[in-house]
């Protein structure tokens, strides 16, 4: 324990929800519930004017929409979130070299690491000027929490929420920590408080009271043993700079059962791809394939294969994915796939043996399609790669339009099959090559509806297109502060 409060913790107010107010002008002050739409959706955040109605992370966003029918409900837009926290993160870097993120939107600061606090004066304005600059660079508030080690500094930022400073004197922890829900210790969820609750113990001075050998009876000797120091306002913890990553996963909930075979496959093709881009952003390479399947009874099954070295190849992934499944009964339905990778590393050891094999089929590939251009060349081209890759054990490769069309011979009677209709998620970014960019409120029945703003503007216009208006197109995010380019609201 330090003798100054020189550990800070940051933590963003309601940064996904923030974010997405800051952005859509006509959102500041309206609630905003921001996660998956479908059937099956969970609440990732909501902004402060939502939990009033009693809407919180991890709910079903069917209870979310009951409990807020006004409510804006949108999608995760992490890749502008990641861009805001880079500009946070990058501030908090500035202060000290000791900061260890726990997540988009929160870290701990070692300030006494960096220079900039020694005591209770330095480390209050360090911490207010922090808040200050992050308001100036990003438009949103964060709140602070200063102590001599991070369990304090962390009870110090949620009791300051929102968008507020509270800093602990060494010496007075116990005296606040008393009084407090047994739950604001780190590592109490639902299951231990109600363990404690049945024991009569619901306030972290009760855990004092009862004493260290009664809680290791309770509840287990290393738990015990935690739980009365973390009581005693005790922990020791270093703010680490550098947090090794020990696995990269992504999975998806379907808002219907999928019951189709391919479908399944398909889906689990596209999460291995998913997760192979999320591994080699990390800079790693991984040795252990996950593979998750959730049923329709809500039972789970993993599956996994370890390869013989580390790996970040697409394919490889892919295949081993694809192995996996095949041992996994589906016929009930699924209602969630995930594809991981664990056993990470700095490096990859390329399968040199599989090298050799991906290019003799393509040699094969080549030869078998060199008789010309003709379609039955074309066919004979592809026909080659499939085999040739079926001796590799590849995963089915991708055929180009051309083949595909050669392979199943001329179009169906009536032409080519109409292309599937636009779909644009409520939230997501656009621009029109009138009105400039705004974003999505919602779409259906063949039409999509459009906000017209971008942030610092004045709330927009909103109008009404057809959704497949070919003056309408996807776009990236806007920064939330500065200048946000060309293309500004159109005429009215």
């Amino acid at each position: 324990m330090r003798a100054a409060p020189t550990i800070l913790h940051l933590d963003m107010d309601a940064f996904y929800a923030s974010v997405e107010q800051a952005s859509k002008p006509s959102l500041r002050g309206k609630a905003v519930i921001v996660g998956g739409l479908g059937p099956r959706g969970v609440v990732a955040t909501a902004s402060y004017e939502a939990r009033r109605f009693g809407v919180h992370s991890a709910m079903p966003m069917a209870q979310a929409r009951r409990l807020c029918p006004n409510g804006a409900c949108l999608i995760p837009r992490f890749s502008l979130y990641r861009q805001v926290s880079d500009v946070v993160m990058a501030m908090l870097r500035e202060l000290s070299p000791l900061v260890e993120p726990l997540s988009l939107d929160e870290a701990f600061v070692d300030l006494e690491a960096g220079g900039v606090a020694f005591d209770s004066p330095t480390a209050r304005a360090t911490g207010e000027r922090l808040r200050a600059d992050i308001r100036a660079a990003t438009g949103l508030s964060g709140s602070v929490g200063l102590a001599g080690s991070k369990m304090l500094a962390k009870v110090a930022s949620e009791e300051a929420k929102p968008a507020g400073l509270l800093l602990i004197e060494p010496g007075t922890e116990r005296e606040l920590l008393a009084p407090m829900s047994v739950r604001t210790l780190p590592g109490v969820g639902p299951a231990t408080g109600e363990h404690l609750r049945r024991a009569g113990i619901t306030m972290v001075g009760e855990l004092v009271e009862a004493g260290e050998d009664e809680l290791v009876r309770m509840v287990g000797r290393a738990h015990g043993t935690g739980l009365y120091r973390m009581a005693l306002g005790l922990d020791d913890r270093p703010v680490v700079a550098e947090r090794d990553a020990k696995s990269v996963s992504v999975e998806d909930t379907f808002d219907v059962d999928l019951h189709d075979r391919v479908r399944i496959r398909n889906e689990v093709q596209r999460l291995a791809d998913r997760c192979v881009q999320r591994l080699k952003g990390s800079g790693h390479s991984g040795r252990t394939i996950v593979l998750k399947v959730r049923r329709y009874d809500f039972s789970t099954l993993t599956r996994s294969e370890t390869l013989r070295g580390p790996t970040d190849d697409p394919g490889v992934v892919r295949e081993a994915a694809a192995r996996l499944l095949e041992g996994v009964d589906t016929t009930g339905g699924v209602r969630l796939l995930g594809v991981g990778v664990t056993g990470l590393a700095d490096y990859t050891q390329e399968d040199l043996f599989a090298q050799v094999l991906a290019a003799e089929a393509e040699g094969a590939g080549a030869a078998a399609g060199a008789g010309g251009d003709s379609g039955e060349g074309r066919a004979a081209g592809a026909a080659g790669a499939v085999g040739a890759a079926g001796v590799a054990g590849a995963a089915e490769p991708e055929v180009s339009d051309g083949a595909a069309g050669a392979l199943r011979g001329a179009e169906p009677p009536g032409g080519p099959e109409p292309a599937p209709e636009r779909r644009w998620a409520a939230g997501s970014d656009v621009r029109h090559a009138v009105y400039g960019p705004g974003w999505v409120q919602g779409s259906g029945v063949g039409r999509v509806t459009v906000r017209f703003e971008q942030p610092g503007s004045e709330p927009g216009r909103v109008r009404t297109f057809l959704v497949d208006d070919p003056d309408l197109e996807p776009s990236d995010p806007l920064p939330l502060v500065g200048d946000a380019g060309p293309g500004a609201p159109g005429p009215e």
